[in-house]
């Protein structure tokens, strides 16, 4: 009882310090971040001090290197999130643009206008980089943000919070427009879920069994970031050097995240000339290869892929290999297999290009590129809350513009309606 009352007031807090912040101007926002991007470096230490609790927790625990990966925190990463923060101040404010116009024959002007959505409530695991990300993204955009991270960074989460927490208190912004819940308690989750009178929009980052939980017990709406099924399709006509290089980055640069690639497709008729090669590169990379009937009698020694290979997010060097007849047999298999995320072909022949990127039913399809590009920085749109699976209200990286609704704005001269 006691801790959904806590809950409750935090996010009574939140929903009144929304309409606070959605009277700052740009330029006072834009004022804030630059000082929260300071205060990251100025308190690197400190922060760094607290990662290493988390580490050390997560070494005791044995969680794997992807996700220790994901937990640290560096100079370097910290330098990249005051980076993040900075960026924001970069972009133009979406709260308030008016997005069409129009008159009506009555005379009435009719505006569209971007405004914020209120108070948000993310849930997410693991990167401590995504307290500092939706704290800026949410303060930008106008939205009290209300933060609920795992447990295997707790201490790196506070660390941050507190950080740009004093920012605003130097700079005589309400505090409660950030918020954190600190317990560690998993019916927190299922409490702020419910509290639909206060909060107006969930977004669960993490697990599926996260995502699938906060989406089965939340009243507010819920914009799910799941898994990243994410494949590469090298084609029949496709130039087997940048296939290479293209595979190689999507799976091994990075891969414990969403984007990395989980699944490589090969057509039939290059398989052969392909395969060989790639896997030698996977496997000096440390890359477990899972590999269809066809994969395995080309290359001996690979382990059998079973049906749940092809439905799994690794988020580690282990990479499922199906070889494909053609085009629209890599197309259906995507569809069925994947998680709508980020799929890419490697083809020199358009029609079959374009073909896949109508087709193949995701939220980011390329053509002749690695899928590790999916991701808001990358697409210009500044740091992301994270990548929706959803078709609504956003899809794809969500970034300042997806964290906005619109309402409308009319004008009259004593109009009524008869």
């Amino acid at each position: 009882m006691e801790l959904k009352k806590e809950i409750i007031n935090i996010a009574k807090k939140a929903k009144i310090a929304s309409r606070e912040l959605s009277l700052l101007s740009s330029e006072t926002k834009n004022r804030v971040l630059e000082a929260m991007a300071q205060a990251l470096l100025d308190n690197a230490k400190i922060i760094i001090k607290a990662n290493k609790l988390d580490i050390a927790n997560a070494l005791r625990n044995r969680l794997t290197k992807a996700l220790i990966d994901r937990l640290g925190v560096n100079k370097d990463r910290i330098d990249l999130m005051a980076k993040s923060i900075l960026e924001l101040t970069k972009l133009a404010d979406p709260v308030g643009e008016v997005t069409k116009a129009w008159r009506r024959p009555n005379g009435l002007w009719i505006h569209k206008m971007r405004t914020a959505i209120g108070v948000i409530a993310i849930i997410y695991e693991s990167r401590p980089n995504v307290t500092s990300d939706c704290i800026g993204l949410c303060f930008k955009s106008g939205n009290s943000v209300i933060l609920k991270g795992g447990s295997e960074a707790l201490n790196s989460n506070l660390a941050i919070y507190s950080v740009l927490k004093e920012v605003l208190k130097r700079n005589g912004i309400c505090e409660d427009v950030i918020s954190i819940v600190s317990s560690k308690n998993r019916k927190a989750v299922d409490v702020l879920s419910k509290l639909n009178n206060y909060i107006d929009l969930v977004i669960p980052r993490g697990g599926e069994s996260l995502i699938n939980h906060v989406a089965k017990v939340s009243r507010i709406p819920v914009i799910k970031h799941y898994k990243g099924i994410c494949h590469v399709y090298v084609d029949e006509w496709a130039d087997l050097n940048m296939a290479e290089k293209i595979c190689f980055n999507a799976k091994v640069q990075r891969p414990g995240v969403c984007n990395a690639m989980e699944s490589m497709l090969v057509n039939r008729h290059v398989a052969a000339r392909f395969l060989p090669g790639m896997i030698k590169k996977f496997k000096e990379a440390g890359v477990e290869i899972r590999g269809c009937g066809f994969t395995r009698k080309i290359i001996k020694g690979v382990k059998k892929a079973r049906e749940k290979d092809y439905r799994t997010e690794y988020l580690d060097l282990i990479l499922s290999v199906k070889v494909v007849e053609d085009s629209k047999c890599a197309i259906e298999h995507i569809n069925n297999y994947g998680s709508h995320h980020s799929d890419s072909i490697v083809t020199d022949n358009y029609d079959n290009a374009m073909e896949f990127l109508k087709q193949v039913d995701s939220a980011c399809v390329y053509a002749n590129a690695s899928t590790r590009f999916t991701d808001g920085y990358e697409f210009g749109m500044g740091t992301e809350i994270g990548i929706s699976t959803d078709k609504l209200h956003a899809r794809g990286p969500m970034a300042l513009e997806e964290l906005t609704t619109y309402k409308y704005i009319i004008f009259g001269n004593g109009q009524i309606r008869t």
